[in-house]
């Protein structure tokens, strides 16, 4: 049985069944859902259609943060063999356990979309996404040697040049990484005067962040090669969870492993296909954390209509932005009041600050503007300014994972200030 290509009939049946078993296995193992469903007086054996789901309450990162570290597994620890997080870059990171099972069906999805590309059993995979308790690297990894790939772990490095030497010197055919690396790596080459025409790629795979039309021509150009988008998320799995095929129109769902909606943010309301709002997710394969209409925050929607590829898997619109607050930098997902914390811990700063991202050269680029007191003592001392700033810098780095630019002002740099120290998150990228 190929699912990719099953009627719909067919393949919504194949989802009821998983989904049944998946919410026994919720209600009898996971506090959260047995006493929500209690609650909400929601009987589980009544939902005889994937319709149904609709009835049934969503999950959101207020509910994993709460159950923080192991308070959603649904198997004992005994039972789980690899744990990843999120990067804790919008709180608490975000705790999730696979099962043997869940790594090999995690290993077939990735297989799969990779495959989507055109990618063969002769081609080399430069896995340059971060292995660590990220879910990227180890995502792609497996996925790719499991689709019969060979696999050079290089991991994002900030040695740019030694990663253009490996991937020219064993003849790379596949990049993977965030779009925003890849920029990186073109401006690198530019810097050591190497031609697309010395490297052998063909295909790209991007994904962790949401990027534009105009990046996928650029980096196409570039690098001469074909660029495809890849969707997932840690707190559901992973990569894997959608991939766009070679006819670009859209990114296919592995239905047989995920139920997708789209909802109004706003009301909860499930939105037709063709209209925008916020992604929902229901695992209905995952053993050891299962989530239940799990809200995403990512604006997109669900395509109307059946691909040219053959696939009768749902297809879903390249991520928009999100329908939150937090921003995505890098591919690094981050809540703004986090600069807050950080700047509290800082001697000399006042609880102000602009937070401007731009994209320059299609790289992207931030800038904090931060105040500070002229009443401390070292006010006009360039020196300690510099090594403020420095400070500043380095913490960032450490607890949020990105590298920003610093900027002091004299004066409060937002027009919103107030006394918590929220102030303006200015997006050029838009």
């Amino acid at each position: 049985m190929n699912p990719e290509k099953l009627n719909r009939t067919d393949l919504e049946q194949l989802q009821l069944e998983r989904l049944q078993s998946s919410l026994f296995r919720l209600d009898r193992n996971v506090a959260l859902y047995h006493d929500r469903f209690r609650k909400l007086k929601i009987d589980i054996e009544k939902i005889r259609s994937v319709k149904d789901l609709a009835n049934l309450p969503f999950t959101t990162k207020s509910d994993l943060d709460a159950a923080y570290p192991y308070g959603l597994f649904a198997v004992p620890l005994r039972d789980i063999v690899r744990l990843h997080t999120s990067s804790g870059t919008t709180g608490r990171p975000i705790v999730t356990g696979y099962t043997k099972n869940d790594l090999n069906h995690w290993a077939d999805l990735m297989a799969r979309n990779i495959k989507y590309s055109g990618a063969h059993e002769e081609d080399t995979l430069l896995n340059a996404f971060h292995y660590s308790l990220f879910t990227g690297g180890l995502g792609f990894h497996y996925g790719a040697e499991k689709a019969g790939l060979s696999v050079l772990p290089t991991s994002e490095s900030g040695e740019l040049r030694k990663q253009l030497a490996v991937m020219r010197d064993y003849k790379a055919t596949i990049l993977a990484s965030t779009p925003d690396y890849a920029m990186k790596l073109i401006q690198a080459m530019k810097d050591e005067k190497i031609h697309a025409e010395q490297l052998h790629l063909r295909i790209g795979l991007f994904g962790a962040e949401p990027w534009s039309e105009e990046m996928r021509k650029l980096i196409e150009s570039e690098l001469r090669i074909k660029a495809f988008d890849i969707y997932g998320l840690s707190e559901v799995m992973g990569p894997g969870i959608a991939a766009e095929c070679d006819q670009h129109c859209g990114l296919h769902i592995n239905e047989d492993a995920f139920i997708a909606e789209v909802i109004d943010p706003a009301t909860g309301k499930v939105l037709p296909h063709g209209e925008e709002g916020e992604l929902v997710l229901t695992t209905i394969l995952k053993e050891g954390v299962s989530l239940l209409r799990y809200r995403t925050g990512d604006r997109t929607k669900l395509l109307p209509g059946t691909c040219a590829c053959g696939r009768t898997f749902a297809r879903m619109a390249r991520i928009s932005e999100r329908t939150d607050n937090i921003v995505i930098i890098r591919g690094v997902k981050i809540y703004p009041a986090r600069f807050k914390e950080i700047l509290s811990e800082m001697g000399g700063t006042l609880p102000d600050w602009k937070l401007v991202i731009e994209n320059v050269n299609n790289i992207d680029e931030v800038t904090l503007n931060v105040a500070i007191s002229d009443k401390i003592p070292y006010f006009d001392e360039v020196r300690k300014l510099e090594r403020l700033k420095d400070d500043i810098i380095r913490h960032v780095k450490k607890e949020l994972s990105i590298s920003i630019k610093v900027h002091f002002v004299e004066s409060a740099p937002c027009d919103n200030t107030s006394d918590s120290g929220e102030c303006t998150v200015v997006d050029l990228r838009k």
